[in-house]
């Protein structure tokens, strides 16, 4: 009985694993995308996970909220903080720090 609990949880840290590198991957494609509609640089090329959160979506059922901040850049000499939420794997919200537009 011991040895099924077992495998049961290493197959649930399995399955939160591979979900999270899915995510991430989500993520990092979401802000490389946010970087380029407002014309910025996604610098480092990568998002970094910042909370977790078990929440219930509209439908009622349970998802994993991760909460992913990237960098980016409006002319490369500086660093500003974008934020990304997503809910199960939907991005739910895109927020970056204001930047000047330049022309």
């Amino acid at each position: 009985m011991t040895s099924l609990l077992f495998l049961l949880l290493l197959a649930a840290l399995g399955w939160f694993w591979f979900d999270s590198l899915r995510a991430l991957e989500i993520a990092r494609n979401a802000g490389k995308r946010a970087c380029s509609d407002a014309n910025v640089q996604f610098l480092d090329d990568t998002v970094a996970n910042i909370a977790l959160a078990l929440v219930r979506d509209k439908a009622g059922r349970r998802a994993l909220r991760r909460t992913y901040r990237f960098e980016f850049s409006e002319t490369g000499n500086s660093r500003l903080e974008g934020r990304l939420t997503l809910l199960g794997d939907k991005i739910e919200s895109v927020t970056m720090e204001p930047y000047q537009i330049l022309p």
